[in-house]
């Protein structure tokens, strides 16, 4: 008989935890059945919490107000809110991490509601994703259907139509925007930053951001390095979207450190948004080059644009034609470690003039165009022949505009008494992103360390 009651007991337990339901006023009814659990992608089956214990918050930024209104579907709290139904909405959900770094969707939005005038909701759930990640991951679930409640509401009340709101999710806040989507027919675009990997990588299309979700979905990846004990990559690296991003790769950023596993040392997971800030500034920083990998990309074989093959990333993705390139097509491009992030690309080839002996030592390039001058960049270090051909690609961090000239310096810090002369007799730059080439001819050879003009050939 006690035998039998252990039994009874481990199948009310299992049965609780294996085929559970729980259901939230205007929200629905949730289980922790597969695919959202007891499955080899998501092993724990867990139910999400009441929306009060998750203490959800809408926070509507607009450009006449400077600090932000909380929002609820209420109508008696909508009509003195700034709201406005003629302007396209935006709502940004922060995922799974950490202590203070929540507040970032405010900060987006007040750098969006600068540069576009839309109505940004940024959203918090800072109690329900402060909670074991297999917890939190459910708790998303809630989170997704009261940003789709809302959703509905502003469409019913300000007669607005699904194209006109754009979701951003970032990590485990992009697959809940992607369940949004599931749950708003017709939702005009999610982008998903960093959309995470532990709990969603592999599972079923209904648990994780895909194309079906809005009508233009756009992923930028960040941190898709493997999710092993060295490395601990957080982020997916599977194509999820009609524009998939990888900028550097997509696997660690420049100035990261690899995540170590514990919440104060995750980097890379962060820089999607930031390079999606930035993007509403200095949209043509992020042009993106269609490519098969990384190595490909930095070994200049997907270079240049052709025809309208490159889109930008981040928020001008959506005006990209997506006739112009196959589905699954993945896209790379470089970023800086710092702000600015966006980088302009060139490809420079210089023809080398000068003394008949070859010299060991270093060459170097700038553009200065008609909006501003790059630094130097360093062209070759070895020996130095004259009648050769050398190359480098360029990521200026500034946009110069129209180049009207290019500077070539050389040096090797050795004395030599016959004091060679070097100098580029053509340079050849072509443009990434639109494939545009310059022609400069050089008139001269140049000491060491002196500055070489050298100014587009005449016809």
């Amino acid at each position: 008989m006690a035998q039998m009651w252990i039994l009874v007991a481990v199948f009310c337990l299992f049965g609780t935890a294996y085929a559970g339901e729980v259901c939230y006023e205007g929200l629905g009814c949730f289980s922790d059945s597969p695919p959202w659990g007891s499955t080899t992608q998501r092993p724990i089956p867990r139910l999400p919490w009441d929306p009060e214990a998750i203490g959800t918050r809408f926070l509507l930024f607009t450009q006449k107000n400077r600090y932000y209104q909380a929002v609820t579907p209420d109508p008696n709290i909508m009509k003195v809110t700034n709201y406005n139904k003629l302007r396209p909405t935006r709502f940004i959900i922060p995922g799974y991490l950490l202590k203070d770094d929540q507040d970032w969707p405010q900060e987006m939005c007040r750098d969006m509601i600068k540069w576009e005038n839309v109505n940004c909701i940024a959203m918090e759930w800072k109690a329900g994703v402060r909670t074991p990640y297999s917890q939190a991951a459910n708790n998303a679930r809630v989170v997704a259907a009261q940003v789709a409640h809302m959703i509905n509401f502003l469409m019913g009340y300000y007669s607005q139509t699904a194209d006109k709101f754009h979701v951003i999710g970032h990590s485990m806040g992009a697959h809940a925007a992607g369940e949004v989507g599931t749950l708003v027919p017709k939702l005009g675009r999610i982008t998903g930053l960093d959309p995470t990997e532990p709990y969603y990588q592999g599972t079923d299309p209904a648990v994780r951001l895909d194309t079906s979700d809005a009508a233009f979905v756009d992923v930028i990846h960040t941190d898709a390095l493997p999710f092993t004990k060295n490395k601990l990559g957080l982020g997916m690296t599977e194509v999820m979207g009609h524009l998939d991003f990888y900028p550097n790769g997509g696997e660690l950023m420049p100035g990261c450190s690899k995540n170590r596993g514990t919440p104060d040392d995750l980097d890379a997971i962060w820089l999607g948004e930031l390079y999606f800030s930035e993007s509403n500034v200095k949209s043509h920083g992020f042009v993106a080059y269609p490519c098969a990998d990384q190595d490909s990309y930095g070994a200049g074989m997907c270079f240049p644009c052709t025809g309208s093959s490159c889109p930008l990333m981040g928020q001008a993705a959506g005006k990209f034609n997506m006739s112009s390139v196959n589905p699954g097509t993945k896209f790379f491009l470089t970023t800086g470690q710092d702000s600015p992030f966006g980088r302009y690309s060139y490809k420079v080839k210089v023809l080398l003039e000068g003394s008949v002996w070859p010299n060991p030592g270093f060459m170097f390039v700038a553009l200065k165009g008609a909006r501003d001058q790059t630094l130097e960049y360093q062209l070759h270090m070895g020996i130095l022949s004259p009648g050769s051909i050398y190359e480098v690609f360029i990521h200026s961090e500034v946009d110069v505009g129209e180049v009207t000239e290019m500077i070539f310096k050389w040096n090797n810090y050795i004395f030599n008494p016959l004091k060679p002369k070097y100098g580029a007799s053509k340079i050849e730059l072509v443009h990434g992103k639109d494939n545009k080439i310059y022609n400069f001819c050089g008139v001269e050879s140049v000491n060491e360390n002196v500055l070489q003009s050298v100014l587009p050939c005449k016809e």
